[in-house]
């Protein structure tokens, strides 16, 4: 299971499962406070009714620009395009855009999106790319600190404000400690994101990839309207010494996303494209100036001894406690410390596995408990079969509704019926195990068998025990069948069941031939009469016994006269006239006469069943022509009806 699990994780197909976990626990977070360093002045809806214009021209963009750096910010970053002139006042906008303190951005695309150029006139350390990467679910859980080309290296939009922020503070890029590539800002080392870094499998890992570190979005920091900051109506403490963001909040700008918290969202699961930059600001500088930890990963081993220790769990549970439901409880349990010790390792901000440890901590324990549940009623049916010591699913049916008696007195109490008893046996089978080798003997010995064995099962009969080269069937147990019309019924089976062993066994000698193997001949005996069926033997050997002269009689029946038996007959089947009372005229016999079988000192009359009787014309159904008349019709059948006897009628 732990190979499966980890073959599904390296393919991508729990990674759906994995993201939704992480979004999960993103949201479980306790909310984080307002990182008041940063303000995002966004132009809302009602900015826009206002101008009447989307985009801002670029005075109302300059004239924003102008009114914030009176209050002396550390950076401003301008999270619109202006690659195009948005007349009025694009002369006045360059001019404030070359302040050394604004960030502008471009857009670097790809093969199917060219991209967007950023405004002219900056240089080139204000420029950032404002490009994130979605995962295949549209939402965004990563972010490109860096995106190199054969030629250049870019800085993402936040990194390029996060950096010129930290200028102040003495903060400035270093290579890493643990990987001279990384990047390190302060004591914080951002290790690049690869492509299996958590619950990800097959994403695109290209670039400086982190995952981004968010706050809710009303947590994230103060939000002023463009309108407010025009208008003088906002503190100037709001401003001064802070990294402004401005970017469109308005849903007809269409610059949003969905983020881990948007499940959770009904009403605004979107998040504004200017507050995810924040959030990435945000993070990167609680990083370098709080110390705050960042993401980390395990390695592949490590994920998959965590990921085989659930699973190893999961078996021992299940096959450690007996009872199923118990068994759920402690899975249920289980899960609830693997859960929780994933978020508490998540708190730490380490993201392990937690959907597949889960899935595959259920799966094994589920798998055990139906593999112990088929087990136990494999076992259930092996131990009623070799109680029995037959292949018969009715006697095992009688044997477990009697179960509790069973259990109780050790045996089954007996019971008096009448039933029909089928004894078969192959003609010169010690002549032909002569010439046979032992395995090949046992094997076309089994084929013989399995096959008038299943003519028995389709006759409703059972199979009580097997004689060496032959079999005991009984028709009219375990079941006490008392009727008359259910011991006619059994004995007409057993009959029919003969003759079809005979036709069945046509086909085998057929096939025999084309294998080379030796055909065979058989002889069948059956007798009806009364037995007593019930367990024979002691509590540490028992078997389903059916006892009487009955069956007796059956055996010599099939034994005698055995010289008798042409060589072109394959079946050779006699009854006793107390079978033949019961068969009502259905089978073609020829009879005997009284006979003394070997070991009784009755007399028992003797015969032998040829097929099925041709159907007599007076018991067949009357064809009336269409056009006799309805009246004629009742005066023709109503007399007949008449005569009939009460039984009859």
């Amino acid at each position: 299971m732990t190979g499966l699990m980890a073959g599904g994780r390296h393919f991508g197909w729990l990674q759906p499962l994995e993201l939704s976990a992480y979004d999960q626990l993103i949201r479980l977070r306790q909310d984080s406070l307002p990182d008041d360093r940063l303000l995002i002045v966004a132009v809302t809806e009602a900015d826009i009714r206002a101008l009447k214009r989307w985009p801002v021209s670029d005075r109302t963009l300059a004239q924003l620009l102008q009114t914030l750096q009176t209050y002396q910010p550390r950076v401003i970053g301008v999270d619109i395009y202006r690659d195009i002139p948005q007349e009025p006042g694009n002369r006045e906008l360059l001019q404030q855009l070359q302040a050394s303190n604004v960030i502008g951005i471009t857009k670097l695309g790809d093969s199917e999106d060219l991209g967007t150029p950023p405004p002219p006139k900056m240089l080139p350390e204000q420029i950032g790319f404002n490009d994130i990467a979605s995962d295949p679910d549209g939402i965004l859980r990563r972010t490109l600190l860096f995106a190199n080309t054969e030629t250049d290296t870019y800085y993402s939009f936040a990194l390029r404000v996060a950096l010129k922020y930290l200028e102040k503070d003495g903060i400035q890029p270093e290579a890493g400690r643990v990987n001279p590539e990384n990047l390190r800002l302060g004591v914080a080392e951002f290790v690049p994101w690869e492509a299996n870094s958590g619950g990800y499998q097959t994403a695109d890992a290209r670039g400086y990839q982190v995952l981004i570190e968010y706050r809710r979005r009303r947590d994230l920091a103060r939000q002023v309207s463009l309108s407010q900051v025009l208008a003088g109506k906002v503190d100037p403490a709001w401003i001064k010494d802070k990294a402004i963001l401005i970017g469109a909040t308005a849903r007809s700008a269409k610059d949003d996303a969905l983020t881990p918290y948007s499940a959770g969202e009904e009403e605004i699961p979107w998040m504004p494209g200017v507050v995810v930059h924040g959030q990435i600001v945000s993070q990167i500088l609680t990083a370098a100036i709080d110390q705050q930890p960042l993401f980390w990963f395990w390695s592949d081993h490590i994920e998959l001894l965590w990921i085989g220790g659930w699973v190893l769990l999961g078996a021992l549970l299940a096959r450690l406690v007996r009872n199923p439901l118990a068994v759920g409880v402690y899975v249920a349990a289980a899960l609830a410390v693997l859960l929780g010790s994933s978020y508490g390792l998540f708190l730490k901000r380490g993201w392990v596995p937690v959907a597949t440890p889960a899935l595959g901590l259920m799966t094994t324990a589920g798998l055990i408990v139906a593999y112990r549940a088929q087990q136990s009623q494999r076992q259930q049916q092996m131990i009623m079969k070799l109680l029995g010591q037959n292949t018969s699913p009715e006697i095992a049916k009688a044997l477990w509704k009697s179960r509790d008696r069973l259990l109780k007195s050790g045996k089954l109490p007996g019971q008096r019926l009448v039933a029909t008893m089928l004894f078969t046996d192959i003609r010169n089978f010690s002549t032909i195990s002569e010439q046979m080798p032992p395995e090949n003997l046992l094997e076309w010995l089994n084929e013989y068998l399995s096959a008038i064995t299943q003519e028995v099962q389709v006759n409703q009969g059972i199979i009580n025990k097997f004689t060496g080269d032959g079999l005991l069937a009984v028709f009219g147990v375990p079941m006490n069948r008392t009727t008359p019309v259910e011991i006619f019924q059994d004995a007409q089976l057993a009959v029919s069941c003969a003759l079809a062993m005979g036709d069945r066994l046509r086909q085998l000698n057929q096939e025999w031939k084309q294998r080379g193997l030796p055909g065979i001949q058989m002889r069948v005996g059956i007798f009806t009469g009364t037995v007593v069926v019930g367990s024979l033997g002691g509590k540490d050997r028992l078997e389903y016994g059916v006892i009487g002269d009955s069956v007796n009689t059956a055996s010599r029946l099939e034994s005698y006269a055995k010289e008798r038996q042409g060589n072109d007959e394959l079946c050779r089947i006699l009854i006793a006239k107390e079978t033949l009372e019961y068969l009502e005229g259905k089978f073609e016999v020829e009879h005997w006469g009284p006979a003394a079988l070997k070991g009784k000192n009755q007399m028992v009359d003797v015969y032998r069943v040829m097929g099925m009787a041709e159907p007599n014309p007076l018991e067949t159904e009357a064809t009336i022509p269409d056009s006799t008349p309805s009246g004629a019709l009742e005066t023709t059948l109503d007399p007949t009806i008449e005569n009939l006897t009460p039984e009859l009628k």
